[in-house]
Order: C-alpha cells, then structure tokens, then sequence
C-alpha cells in the first residue's frame, strides 16, 4: 500500500507540476505583465507582446519571469484578422537583454491575432498565438458583472492549457 501511495502522490506531483508551469492564457490574463502587454507561454518560455504605434516589442523570460537573453535569436509576428491568411508579417530581432523588436505598418484590432514565432541559438523555434486587444473589449462591459459566470467554467480546470 505505501508504495502505490507514492506512486500516486508523485503521479500527482507531477500533473500538478506540468500544468502549473503550463499557464493558462486566462492566468496570464489576470496577471500584470511587466511592460504592460500580453503574456502567453510558448514552450520553455513565457513571453510577453507589446504593441505601441509601429513597433513590436517581445519580451522573452523563463517560466520563473527571469529574462533570457535574445542574442543570435529571430522571431517573426504574423498578423492574422479573422479567418483570412495572416496579412502581415514582421520580422522580430535581437534588441539587448530579453528583447526581440520589430516594426512595420500593422494595426491591432479586438478581433486580430498576432502569431509570434522565435527561435534563440540552440533552443527549438516556438510559436504561440497573442490576442493584445481581445480580453479589454470583449469582455469590457460585463467583466465586472459576468466575469465570474463565464469563466466559472474554466476555474474548474483551469490548468488545461490546451483551450484553443
């Protein structure tokens, strides 16, 4: 018997440690990101997207917020507005510390989404998919009101990360 107890309690260390580390976009949502942008987790890392008039800035941090440098590393942002193919695309480069930069002429929608790849020196390329204006003005009215009613639903299973 104590031995299948620890099987299932590191079993269930391990659940719970692979999904804590896999946050949720709905945890990034209700956090303050550092720069005030968006966050999402693309593979080992957590980034995080600012968009300010013609430039794309994306921060690049571990899963403990420690910055990782982006030297030697590329990124792109594809800018994708409803089902039509991503329209345009930037090319995101090393700009010192944990910072990869961009700039082109793009415009941010509620309904856009921005699709960011990297790729940093001996590390796999990633991609992970940013909404910057989505969570402020869809849910903008009724957040105060309804917000609990619609993500009551996800509290539950708030460490499903695969809600696409």
């Amino acid at each position: 018997m104590k031995r299948s107890m620890a099987t299932v309690l590191m079993s269930a260390a391990l659940a719970v440690s692979l999904p804590a580390g896999a946050h949720t976009e709905e945890y990034f949502d209700s956090i303050n990101a550092p720069h005030g942008g968006q966050m999402r987790m693309a593979g080992p890392y957590h980034l995080e997207l600012v968009t300010k008039d013609k430039e794309i800035v994306l921060y690049v941090m571990d899963h403990s917020d420690q910055k990782i440098s982006t030297e030697g590393g590329v990124g792109k942002a594809a800018f994708q507005v409803g089902k039509a193919k991503p329209k345009t695309s930037i090319k995101l480069e090393p700009a010192g510390d944990n910072m990869l930069k961009g700039s082109g002429d793009f415009s941010v929608t509620p309904e856009a989404v921005i699709i960011v790849f990297l790729k940093l020196p001996d590390q796999e390329a990633q991609s992970t998919r940013f909404t910057p204006l989505k969570p402020k003005s869809k849910v903008k009215s009724t957040k105060k009101t309804q917000g609990g009613k619609e993500s009551a639903g996800d509290h539950g299973g708030h460490h499903h990360h695969m809600q696409h």
